[in-house]
Formats: C-alpha cells, sequence, structure tokens
C-alpha cells in the first residue's frame, strides 16, 4: 500500500475530531473520502499532510512513517494536496504561483545568486519551461501572466493541481475539488485527475459531488463523526444502509 493510516487521532479539548482511523490507499487508486460535515475529514487531511500532529496512531507513505513531520518534509516524500479553499498568492501571476513549488531551489539561499548565477539562472530557466508545460496541462495558458486572485474559483483549483505537481507527487490530497466550481469546469478537473492517474499518480480525495465520487472514485472510504462506518466500492456505498441513513439519503431519494 501506498499510503496506511493505522488508528489515528486526534481531540481539540472535549471533541474527538478523529477517532482512531485506520484504512489504506493503494498506489495508483483513486480513493473517495466521504461523509457529512463535521466528520473528520479535512482535519485527517491536516494530520496526514503534517499540518497537524496525531494524537495517536501511525500514518506510513511507501512504508516510511511521516506522522508528526513537517508539511514540506511530508511533501519532499512525494505527497502534495489541495485545500477546499484554495490557497494561492493572489498578486503574484499564474506562472509566479507554479514555479514558487519546488522546494530546495538554488536562488532560495541568498549567497548563491552572486556566487553561483549560472546555476541559479540555469535551474530557473529549467522550472519555467516545466511550470508552462504543467500550465498548459491544467488548461490556464491563456491566464499564465494574469494575477492569481484574478481567476475564477475553478481555475484556482485547476492552479493549486499545477503547483502540486510541480513537486512530481505520488500521493495527491484533493480537498473538495468540487467546491464552487462551475459544471464545465468540474469536467476539466475530472478530466485531468482521469489522466494524472494514467500517468501512476494516486489520489485520495474529500468530496460531496456524490456524481464526482461514483465518475471518478474506487474505492470509497466513508466517515462519520470522527470514524470510518465504511469501506468498498461506489456501487456499494450507494446500497449500504449505515451510509444511506447517515450521508446519503439526500442523494438517493
Amino acid at each position: 500500500m501506498l499510503l496506511s493510516v493505522k488508528d489515528v487521532s486526534r481531540s481539540f479539548d472535549d471533541l474527538r475530531a478523529v477517532d482512531g482511523v485506520s484504512f489504506d490507499v493503494a498506489q495508483g487508486s483513486i480513493t473517495g473520502l466521504i461523509g457529512p460535515n463535521g466528520a473528520g475529514k479535512t482535519t485527517l487531511f491536516n494530520i496526514i499532510a503534517g499540518a497537524l500532529r496525531p494524537d495517536g496512531g501511525t500514518i506510513t507513505l511507501d512504508g516510511a512513517p511521516i506522522q508528526g513531520r513537517r508539511p514540506d518534509q511530508v511533501f519532499a516524500r512525494g505527497l502534495g494536496r489541495t485545500f477546499q479553499i484554495p490557497k494561492i498568492f493572489a498578486e503574484m501571476s499564474v506562472l509566479e504561483n507554479v514555479m514558487t513549488a519546488p522546494k530546495g531551489q538554488v536562488g532560495e539561499r541568498f549567497w548563491t545568486n552572486w556566487v553561483r548565477r549560472g546555476a541559479v539562472a540555469a535551474q530557473e530557466r529549467a522550472l519555467k519551461e516545466k511550470a508552462e508545460e504543467i500550465i498548459a496541462f491544467t488548461n490556464l495558458t491563456s491566464v499564465a501572466r494574469d494575477a492569481g486572485g484574478t481567476l475564477s474559483g475553478g481555475q484556482m483549483k485547476l492552479l493549486e493541481l499545477a503547483r502540486v505537481l510541480m513537486g512530481d507527487p505520488r500521493l495527491i490530497l484533493l480537498d473538495e475539488p468540487g467546491a464552487g466550481v462551475n459544471p464545465a469546469l468540474m469536467r476539466v478537473l475530472v478530466d485531468k485527475i482521469s489522466e494524472i492517474n494514467a500517468r501512476g499518480i494516486t489520489f485520495l480525495i474529500i468530496e460531496h459531488n456524490m456524481d464526482v465520487v461514483m465518475r471518478l472514485c474506487d474505492p470509497v472510504i466513508a466517515m462519520a463523526m470522527g470514524k470510518v462506518i465504511f469501506q468498498g466500492t461506489a456501487a456499494e456505498a450507494s446500497r449500504d444502509k449505515t451510509l444511506l441513513d447517515v450521508y446519503l439519503g439526500d442523494f438517493a431519494a
């Protein structure tokens, strides 16, 4: 398994936001994580990605423990994530946003801009070329020079995905990619996720749009009140009585 989550918990005062959660994400899969608001899904994402420390449990990425590591350390190991509300640099161009993503750039060290100007310039050219290729792939070429803050909600989601791809991830966590996205751009996002997955990149996706879940995700994991209440295929999820009662009733009606 590429990602293994074992008995992970996290509390905030008296609230048990994540309560003994365990599941695996297979290499090459698009795994869906569903459940009602307040189920603990985003808290779990924050724990996996390093933004929060778990109170207990273990998380391994390709067999190596990552629980408690900083987000940049987790990112360097090949795990990228996006956010329900995109976190971009509003005043920077789309191209500049994408080029900031890779870590460990030569030019990040203050002194190298004087003593290793050739190396800095060469890396800058290579990063720009790679960023432009990813921008083209995510259908953002027409707005590549526009400020990130001027994009539509769907374009911001694509921009976040482009930034994650600059890090050459093995696993991408997507937090509600469909939230606030119009149907046309949602189709683009779904197509791009499928194309990226076909290249061997694994996804774990939080999504409330069950049409998207049914199209993309296999398997599906469901959470409620901090616990995993279902694991199976999307088709099985649509027939599971407990899940229907807790979450899917509105969709099945």
